[in-house]
């Protein structure tokens, strides 16, 4: 799906400097209420306008989408791919360079999130990519950009993924790469480091690559990129390895043997090995044409096919370049962004709970629209999941349009939550899809009763110890946010009591920071999980004078900031100053406040003045602003800025203030 706007009429992103903002309409602030309107008044108001806003911007066929912004690794790596592949683009390319160019800052380089450090590998990848656009290396936007690499010790001190770019196309000797054998493919489920230990999207980006390290290609530089390294006469400095006593001198010397053992090889056993990764990676290609709904796997997939001998007029290939097409973001006819990911229906089934929430009828047109969307997006075959619970039936949900081998957790829970708060008129179909969720979610429970994203206690330290893996989180351990929505929606279902939930309370009550917060994976940062675990405790019956629950609510109320919203930097995954500590955002305040109004907190200070900020910020089309970041890939390491938190958690926060929590209406439905 291509689309040209952000607004009513679809997603998009029209760009700015640093920022990518969604939907025309004025930059200002709505004016603020007058000082006699009460509280209630206001915030109906306020979520009035909201729900107009959220409901203009329906697709026809009941899904909702916002922009996925995270960094221009995703823009410059596509232009790379299609350098690499032969199938440079020039208006792509001249697009794709204007967006590049309009996130650069001032010092020169490019950030990973809005307002955030410059970050080296961002930096040396945007500059080859406006390198590939013709940019003049003396042009001082370039000059800076180069300076400041060399300062931060140049290509070498790059993560790896960044250097196997530049691998392909000789500015990086493979030597110099850690060793990735396709041999891999061979090891056991239950040995060490075998393909099942590494979360689906390393899982998914691995396999590939042993296929390009395998082969090591190099397709010939269209210029040279020595004013990136301190010395290019000698890129790699000498440096010593860590002791044989650490894990990293240990995973050191095994790349090592690695390394050696690329030399002796069996040849059959080798050819097999390339064999078996391209029909793994085939059957895994979704029928949209992409991997797993996401990019980077899908950049590897179409390398390590072509280098396998497959042309790119073949139907796998072809539609796997496709698939990349509809990741692109065209706000005018000179500006191209590429989005890492879609979220249709993560974004519907969050939008669909804050309209109901919001008081929109039950059985509205909008809503019984979403729900029926999303039962058709249910998944009903197997899929990477089955390897560790072969027995259990599907019954998921993903996050993407298509992604049949790779739903998670955290959209079933949140989906049948949505599911449940419409007036479906055919009940028993919502009731159907909704056991077929509980009872694959309670199926994909990890042994110490918590959930992960997407796989059953993918927990092995290992795989983060490897050289290659210095890009991110490479496994997929239970958190507290996945697994508060999961209870949620067996509270929502009626099933708090039963052992696998009080298991799942058991755990998160051990989870507790000493602050009072929970740790968010998946949204930024204690914010999230905090706001994602306390609705549930509640849900799950526990009463709010809990000490848990009380500790929570003292520690949202003294982080608040004096403008009366909530804000927390992405810096807080690194450095815990920054934790709760941040510019005010509409979807971190949405957060705050939920955990607030489920603690029983509606008539507090800490609430008003929460409504009144998310009332002053709105602007007048019912639209927030929102340029930071507050989704996450990788805790620190990919961050997200998801277009529709800004509304869907606002909205949600002020419907609850309004009208209750949206679980009343179920357990009131569920009784009767």
């Amino acid at each position: 799906m291509t689309a040209t706007t952000d607004g009513p009429a679809g997603p998009g992103v029209s760009g700015t400097k640093q920022t990518v903002r969604d939907s025309p309409g004025p930059e200002a602030p709505g004016p603020e209420a007058p000082a006699r309107e009460s509280l209630t008044a206001l915030a109906e108001r306020t979520a009035a306008r909201a729900v107009d806003h959220l409901l203009a911007r329906q697709d026809e066929q009941g899904w909702w989408k916002g922009d996925l912004e995270t960094n221009v690794t995703m823009d410059a790596e596509d232009l790379l791919l299609r350098e690499f592949l032969g199938i440079r683009d020039e208006r792509i390319l001249r697009a794709a360079a204007n967006f590049v160019r309009a996130q650069q800052r001032e010092d020169g380089t490019w950030a990973t999130f809005h307002g955030g450090p410059g970050d080296l590998s961002a930096t040396i990848e945007a500059y080859v990519a406006l390198k590939l656009a013709g940019d003049d290396p003396e042009d001082p936007h370039m000059a800076r950009a180069a300076a400041w690499v060399r300062e931060r010790g140049g290509v070498a001190r790059s993560r790896v993924f960044t250097r196997i770019w530049l691998a392909l196309f000789g500015w990086w000797r493979w030597d110099d790469l850690p060793e990735l054998p396709p041999e891999l493919i061979y090891l056991p489920k239950w040995f060490p480091l075998n393909i099942y230990d590494f979360g689906c999207w390393a899982r998914q980006t691995i396999v590939p690559l042993t296929v390009v390290s395998a082969l090591r290609p190099v397709h010939p530089a269209p210029f040279r990129i020595d004013e990136l390294h301190r010395d290019p006469a000698r890129p790699l400095p000498p440096s010593r390895m860590a002791p044989a006593t650490t894990w990293d001198g240990a995973f050191q010397r095994i790349d090592r043997a690695l390394h050696a053992y690329r030399k002796v090889a069996v040849k059959p056993l080798r050819r097999a090995a390339l064999k078996d990764a391209s029909r793994w990676i085939i059957e895994r290609q979704e029928n949209d044409g992409c991997w797993g709904g996401i990019q980077p796997p899908a950049v590897y997939s179409l390398i390590a096919l072509r280098l396998l001998g497959y042309d790119l007029d073949h139907p796998v290939l072809r539609a796997g370049l496709e698939s990349l097409d509809r990741f692109a973001v065209w706000p005018d006819e000179e500006t191209r962004m590429i989005e890492a990911c879609q979220s249709p229906v993560w974004d519907t089934c969050l939008a669909s709970i804050a309209l109901a929430d919001a008081g929109l009828p039950r059985d509205h047109p909008a809503l019984v629209k979403a729900a029926d969307w999303m039962l058709a997006e249910q998944i009903v075959r197997p899929g990477d999941w089955s390897v560790r619970r072969p027995q259990l039936p599907p019954g998921g949900w993903a996050f993407e349009f298509h992604n049949d081998n790779y739903p998670d957790i955290d959209d079933t829970a949140e989906v049948a939550l949505a599911l449940r708060r419409v007036d479906h008129p055919e009940p028993e179909r919502v009731d159907r899809a909704v056991g077929r969720a509980v009872r694959w979610n309670l199926g994909m429970q990890s042994s110490d009763g918590s959930w992960g994203a997407f796989d059953v206690d993918n927990t092995s330290k290992f795989p983060n110890r490897l050289p290659f893996c210095d890009f991110g989180e490479v496994i997929d351990p239970p958190s507290a946010d996945v697994t508060g929505h999961v209870l949620e929606m067996l509270a929502a279902e009626g099933r708090q009591g039963e052992p696998r939930a009080r298991k799942a309370i058991s755990w998160l009550l051990a989870e507790q920071e000493s602050n009072g917060a929970w740790f968010g994976r998946w949204g930024v940062n204690y914010l999230y999980g905090t706001g994602s675990v306390v609705p549930a405790l509640v849900a799950a019956g526990m009463p709010v004078s809990h000490p848990a629950v009380r500790r929570a609510v003292s520690w949202v109320e003294s982080v608040q900031n004096d403008d009366g919203g909530w804000g927390e930097d992405l810096r807080s995954y690194i450095d815990a100053d920054w934790i709760a500590n941040g510019t005010s955002t509409p979807s971190q305040t949405g957060w705050a406040l939920m955990t607030l109004l489920a603690a029983g907190e509606r008539d507090s200070k800490a609430v008003e003045r929460g409504i009144g900020w998310l009332a002053e910020q709105q602007r007048e089309d019912g639209y927030w602003d929102e340029p930071f970041f507050t989704g996450t890939g990788f805790p620190w390491d990919f961050s997200i800025n998801y277009h529709l938190y800004r509304m869907v958690f606002p909205l949600t926060a002020l419907g609850r203030y309004l009208h209750g929590d949206g679980l009343d209406h179920l357990l009131a439905r569920r009784d009767a």
